[in-house]
């Protein structure tokens, strides 16, 4: 099943809500035992940052926001110079008190079709190498691990692997 979900490009005022749903689904990554997103890991910076050098989207259910991710044209930390065939999707958020079934996959749809409208053939990822869960979800959605990245900088200045996955896309 498709969640029933609008989008539109987020701009600054709406880095108080990108902050507030990163927020929360650290919290839930927390009391679920997922050891990833930290509450107060990214700040409205972060969020300024990603809407002046990619594209960061919102999608709604009716009056409310229920999820957002960022999309970038290249990631070098994680995937290396890359020919310019692909984008990469970048915190996939959904928020659970709130967003419809299915909302996951939507995000998903939504930024394949942004990245096949820019003349790119194929939708890459990264998540976390201990988190089995997300990476079943990710394979169920179509993507295919292609390798790892043992040593990706967190911001903090730590270090921590990552499964890169990607997808073939066609524009619709």
């Amino acid at each position: 099943m498709t969640a029933q979900v609008t989008f539109r490009q987020a701009d600054d005022r709406d880095l108080d809500l990108l902050v507030g749903m990163y927020d929360g689904a650290a919290r839930w990554m927390l009391r679920n035992g997922i050891d990833q997103w930290k509450p107060g890991g990214k700040s409205a910076g972060h969020f300024r940052e990603r809407l002046a050098g990619g594209e960061v989207w919102l999608a709604s259910h009716g009056d409310r926001a229920v999820g957002a991710y960022e999309l970038w044209w290249e990631d070098e930390q994680a995937w290396g110079p890359q020919p310019p065939v692909a984008g990469y999707v970048h915190r996939l958020m959904a928020v659970r008190e709130t967003a419809p079934a299915g909302t996951g996959r939507a995000l998903l749809a939504h930024a394949e079709g942004r990245i096949a409208a820019g003349g790119r053939a194929v939708a890459r990822l990264d998540c976390l190498s201990n988190n089995p869960r997300l990476r079943t979800y990710y394979e169920a959605a179509g993507y295919r691990a292609v390798g790892e990245e043992p040593g990706k900088l967190a911001a903090d200045g730590t270090r921590y692997g990552v499964t890169l996955m990607e997808r073939a896309i066609t524009e619709s």
